[in-house]
């Protein structure tokens, strides 16, 4: 069984049109390369994977190979090969255009730093993750909260088969994918940092205590933590400031961004287990945001707290409008001071309050509980037409 992502070709589709290069960025194994194919379908696409040793060798000479080509180019694993942009340059700029190029890539600090300066104002990014609830259907968000979305992970024949696979992808990721990236760090070190994020889930970013519960300065383990989010396993959400009088949290949030991911670091085996552990509350929120960032239109997405505990899960910011989205687990969610702290102080147009219930009611004036998919329901109405 594979499920059908039409929402992610049809944003390919689109960035093809508009822009001579498209960069599809996800991490390992999501299912970049299957897209790909599917985008190519049987047409006269040329699909080059730079970890075929043939079609590396085949661009030691990029411009003499890419080029006479035309149509489509599939270029696999391009962090491979970062002086290809240079030449992609070239290329995109010839007139008329015989040749449009979707390069496919882990997001390292390299590829988005060259893709970034050397082909500025003709590359379109698309991002891409795991199974989304809209690919994976609504009816089956536990499966997909416990699993996470990891095509492999997804559509495992059993809950074991499943984690087994998530522990592989973790030490691989670790051992071959990171070094391949350019990271010095040994795997070891590595995944001892990436468990104590997976306890901090959803906690604000304190390096100088995560330093010291692991021997290293602050510097290094902030290092740690941006090669992780360049990497897209690890999602670090900005704070937002208002114009208060009050004193506001200046540090981000942290979360694993896959909860497949998640539950394997903490040691969770699956939703037996889940909904006993103490990170149940915080493995939902990092489930619910990464499932709403993937759907809503804003372009710009935060968080909000005071020191004195006024706090909204996510801020977004969309279509002119101001909308918050507060996470709770049970499904008979009240309003809360806080709530009523961040509509008045935050200006919100609406608030939703998402839980794991069936039921949709409304809370207050602009506040509503609702269900996951209602809300993400709500949010594409907030898309532009």
């Amino acid at each position: 069984m594979m499920l059908k992502r039409h929402d992610l070709l049809k944003s390919l589709r689109g960035g093809l049109k508009a822009a001579p290069v498209v960069a599809l960025l996800g991490p390992r194994q999501c299912g970049k390369t299957t897209i790909a194919r599917e985008l190519a379908g049987g047409g006269r696409a040329t699909y080059l994977d730079l970890e075929n040793p043939a079609d590396l060798a085949r661009l030691g000479e990029p411009m003499l190979a890419l080029g006479p080509l035309k149509g489509l180019i599939v270029i696999d694993e391009v962090q491979r090969r970062p002086g290809l942009f240079p030449v992609l340059r070239v290329l995109a700029d010839r007139r008329p255009l015989p040749a449009r190029f979707l390069v496919l890539g882990s997001a390292s600090p390299e590829l988005l730093r060259q893709s970034s300066e050397t082909l500025a104002g003709r590359v379109r990014f698309v991002e891409m993750g795991g199974f989304s609830l809209d690919e994976a259907g609504a009816q089956h968000w536990r499966r997909l909260w416990t699993r996470g979305g990891f095509p492999r992970s997804y559509l495992a024949r059993s809950e074991a088969e499943s984690l087994r696979w998530r522990e592989d992808f973790i030490r691989t990721f670790l051992e071959r994918d990171l070094p391949q990236l350019g990271v010095r760090v040994p795997a070891a070190r590595m995944r001892r940092f990436w468990t104590m994020l997976a306890h901090y889930a959803g906690g604000i970013w304190n390096g100088s205590e995560i330093g010291r519960s692991l021997g290293d300065a602050h510097t290094t383990v902030r290092n740690h933590l941006d090669l992780l989010a360049a990497a897209l396993v690890v999602r670090v959400l900005q704070p937002w400031h208002e114009n208060l009088g009050k004193r506001q949290i200046k540090a981000p949030r942290v979360y694993v961004r896959d909860t497949g991911l998640l539950h394997a670091l903490l040691g969770v085996a699956d939703m037996r287990s889940l909904e006993s552990h103490p990170k149940l509350g915080a493995s939902w929120e990092s489930f619910v945001i990464e499932q709403v960032l993937a759907r809503s239109p804003a372009r710009e997405a935060y968080y909000w707290r005071t020191q004195a505990g006024a706090e909204l899960d996510l801020l977004l910011l969309a279509g002119g409008k101001r909308i918050g989205v507060e996470v709770k687990y049970g499904d008979a969610p009240a309003m809360t001071k806080s709530m009523n702290s961040a509509l008045a102080d935050l200006r919100l147009d609406r608030l939703f309050v998402v839980h794991a219930g069936t039921a949709r009611f409304p809370l207050g004036r602009k506040v509503e509980a609702l269900p996951l998919e209602d809300c993400l329901s709500e949010l594409a109405k907030l898309r532009p037409r």
